[in-house]
């Protein structure tokens, strides 16, 4: 009688070290669940990018966009000129064809006259009438006039085919340009709607100090360090020429508030002016320096909603004031 292999078994029985594997995966899974319950093996949550960052992200964009206005409105003054070029070649051509027109058909007449229906009647008077030693001087003004009425025409052709071949050279160039103004046209639409895209993505915080309302707006890091910073001087009084921690004037205490955020302004506003990047009042941000007069003579930092902080002159401490009490003479972003 035949025996079974040692290391065959009958199908459907399990061995050992078969259990033994399968309590094993059990007991993975059911620790895998608990640390997931627990959180323990959770995904690592998802940053939102800063302001900073998505700051950065619209400058790169813009490096882009600027060339491509740039080279936009290039194209497009380049085209506006050519086109002027054109209309005033075009009103030239149209008397020279004109013209031509006319010495064409005067040369046709004359040639149907002498060919198709024989001498005219001036011609045969000058035959008959004329004495002999006045016949060759009379062919001769009538050869002249022939002559005369072919140099005409193929002068005026001449000047007319110099008109049409700059014309020609100018409408290529103008199909080109209006290509390149079309292509340009829609990059910039398309790196636009990207800045957009970005801007609508930056994030709205808000900021709480204890001397100045609270500010619920698009705010970097640095401007919140700044605004804190400036916002903590309040009630210190104004001395001229110091930059704190006791006493400021307007320009220290800006230059105080971003020093803290790790960016360096010059203690003097029309530095401060010239250090930071232009901003419209429409997209000025709480955290921004705002300056006032033609001469920038005096700053504070913008909180939003027209309002500051800053030091407004001797005798009056460091406080919180609407940005409409002086005329504004713009809005600058540090860093």
């Amino acid at each position: 009688m035949a025996t079974m292999p040692l290391h065959r078994h009958a199908s459907g029985r399990s061995t050992p070290a078969r259990g033994l594997r399968k309590a094993v995966r059990g007991l993975v899974v059911l620790v895998a669940a608990a640390a997931v319950g627990a959180g323990l093996l959770a995904a690592p949550a998802y940053a939102e990018p800063s302001v900073d960052e998505i700051e950065r992200q619209i400058d790169k964009q813009w490096q882009q966009l600027e060339p491509t206005i740039e080279q936009f409105n290039k194209v497009r003054s380049e085209l506006r000129v050519n086109r002027e070029k054109s209309e005033k070649l075009e009103k030239k051509i149209q008397p020279l064809a004109l013209e031509a027109e006319l010495a064409m058909n005067r040369v046709a007449g004359l040639a149907s006259r002498y060919y198709i229906t024989g001498p005219s009647q001036e011609l045969g008077a000058v035959l008959l009438n004329a004495k002999p030693d006045q016949l060759g001087e009379q062919m001769a003004l009538l050869d002249r006039l022939a002559w005369d009425e072919r140099r005409q025409l193929e002068g005026v052709m001449k000047i007319r085919k110099k008109y049409d071949d700059q014309k020609a050279t100018l409408d290529t160039l103008i199909v080109d340009q209006e290509a390149k103004q079309k292509q340009l046209a829609a990059k910039r639409k398309q790196i636009d709607a990207e800045i957009k895209r970005l801007e609508r993505s930056l994030p709205v915080t808000t900021v709480k100090t204890t001397n100045c309302p609270t500010i619920n707006g698009v705010v970097s890091d640095a401007a919140r360090t700044a605004i804190r910073t400036a916002c903590a001087q309040v009630g210190k009084p104004y001395v001229w020429g110091a930059t704190g921690p006791n006493s400021f004037d307007c320009s220290g205490l800006t230059q105080y508030a971003y020093k803290a955020a790790g960016i360096h302004l010059t203690h003097f506003t029309g530095a401060q002016w010239r250090e930071g990047k232009a901003i419209s009042r429409a997209d000025a941000r709480p955290g921004d320096l705002v300056f006032f007069r033609s001469d920038v003579s005096h700053v504070g930092l913008y909180l939003g909603n027209n309002t500051m902080v800053h030091a407004p002159r001797a005798g009056r401490p460091v406080n919180v004031s609407p940005i409409t009490t002086m005329p504004v003479a713009g809005f600058r972003r540090p860093g």
